[in-house]
């Protein structure tokens, strides 16, 4: 049919915009409460949560951090810093990790306690008098503020209870949970293994690897180190790792034991003592990263910008013993010692607590400014991810003009942005002639080559103060 008129018909617009990855997204490793959580369901799963309330309805919450370590950073990124979100992995595994207890109850005011946690409430038993009762007709079970089973009886005449119970065993958990592996026969990943799963089911790129707690053992961080440096072959992030507190118990002994024990990575922040805040008791490394996050979502969500001379929400500096912990001072000389060894600290000097320290462990043995330095090393991941997500729907896609106009015009417009943002000092994209031989465009292969500038922390401001006798010369000056 011939067509009358004027008409207009609409093309996908050129200029693509870049999809940007998540910059410092955590992937914290550890145990939690599972019996507290609305089910049971999420182990060895990646749980992303953007509240605490979020948090402890998918994996319970105890201020028990020392069996149950993932609630350390549930508080610190949502009660202390107020970030989010957090992705939590737990491996505390109810049906693997438990024993089977029982106990004898003194009833009052109709209401028995059974003062232990981490109860699994559907293998509770209740018995009076060898009489086996029935929830929800002769009692009512439920979990108080403690973590506690609470057992409210809807009959008279009870005194005494018997009670029969599975509880979990966190102590249980050891090193190798953590680093966790693949399991051929049912397929399925566990432990840090699942750093790969993240993006896959979350679509988003982890910034940050955390196992508070089972981070000071050399194993689980080299584990980490290797997992964070090829996230599903392609993203990168950045490994926070504590120093054991109880072998390095003085800064003097630290850099001893980093290099000792190979916590050299370069996408590896190594964090020297511990946090405390009144009762409560830190790692260092949940600290630094939720600071980093912090940082970063004051700034736009932009990494650029270091964590450290930033302030922390902490009232001492701890190093654990065999019967609690000693405090431990810490002058600007010996943060700065430790600096100088790519070790992160904290210091109280002017204006309160703060992170100090900007080198990641590489450093001193590396030199390279992308990386020694923190926020450069992360900016630098982040800019290589974003690449990767931008680029990838370009993939088998024709290679031709099109393809290289895009790409470059699409990029360029993106680094352009950030220069403009403070993000980076300078940037380009270019695609050359001498990266393209006409053998690799034949076998399907087109290269872009990025340069890329990001500011490094000012961490040494050198103010030179000096007499100038000249301005006697004033006294002789008629007013």
């Amino acid at each position: 049919m011939a067509r009358h008129g004027s008409r207009v018909r609409e093309n996908p617009t050129s200029l693509s915009v870049p999809v940007v990855a998540t910059a410092t997204l955590p992937v914290v490793f550890g145990t939690a409460p599972i019996n507290l959580a609305e089910t049971l369901e999420n182990v060895n799963k990646p749980v992303l949560a953007y509240s605490f309330g979020e948090y402890a309805k998918a994996l319970g919450y105890s201020d028990d951090w020392k069996n149950y370590t993932l609630g350390e950073m549930a508080d610190l990124a949502f009660r202390q810093f107020n970030v989010g979100p957090v992705v939590f992995v737990n491996v505390l595994d109810p049906d693997k990790h438990k024993i089977n207890e029982n106990a004898s109850l003194k009833v009052e005011n109709k209401k028995g306690v059974i003062e232990t946690e981490g109860i699994l409430l559907k293998s509770l038993e209740v018995l009076n008098n060898d009489t086996e009762l029935k929830s929800d007709k002769d009692y009512i079970a439920s979990f108080n503020e403690d973590g506690q089973v609470v057992i409210a009886l809807l009959i008279d005449n009870v005194t005494t209870l018997e009670v029969k119970y599975d509880k979990l065993t966190p102590e249980s958990i050891t090193n190798n949970h953590i680093i966790g592996g693949y399991d051929i026969n049912t397929g399925k990943n566990t432990g840090l293994e699942l750093l790969n799963t993240v993006f896959p089911k979350l679509s988003m790129v982890p910034g940050l690897v955390l196992a508070p707690g089972f981070s000071k053992d050399p194993t689980v961080a080299a584990v980490m180190k290797a997992k964070a440096s090829s996230i599903n072959t392609y993203f990168k992030a950045q490994s926070l790792d504590d120093v054991n507190t109880l072998e390095a118990n003085t800064y003097t002994k630290v850099n001893e034991w980093k290099n000792k024990n190979n916590y050299t990575g370069e996408n590896e922040v190594v964090c020297w003592p511990l946090a405390g805040l009144g009762d409560k008791v830190y790692h260092l490394s949940t600290h630094i990263a939720c600071r980093i996050m912090k940082t970063a979502y004051e700034n736009g969500d932009f990494p650029h910008e270091s964590p450290s001379n930033k302030s922390l929400p902490m009232t001492k500096l701890l190093v654990k013993t065999k019967d609690g912990y000693d405090e431990v001072d810490l002058g600007p000389d010996q943060a700065e010692l430790l600096n100088n060894q790519g070790i992160t600290t904290a210091l109280n000097f002017i204006g309160g607590w703060r992170a100090w320290g900007n080198y990641t462990g590489a450093y001193p043995a590396n030199t390279d400014v992308k990386d020694i330095f923190t926020p450069v090393r992360i900016t630098h991941n982040w800019l290589g991810n974003t690449i990767i997500l931008t680029t990838w729907n370009k993939v088998d896609g024709p290679i031709g003009k099109r393809l290289r106009d895009n790409v470059l015009d699409t990029m360029s417009m993106w680094l352009n942005g950030l220069q403009g943002e403070g993000v980076l000092i300078g940037a380009r994209v270019e695609f050359r002639e001498e990266d393209n031989p006409i053998t690799d465009l034949n076998s399907g292969i087109i290269r872009f080559r990025y340069y890329v500038a990001e500011p490094t922390p000012a961490q040494d401001i050198d103010n030179i103060l000096e007499f100038d006798a000249n301005y006697y010369k004033t006294l002789f000056i008629s007013d």
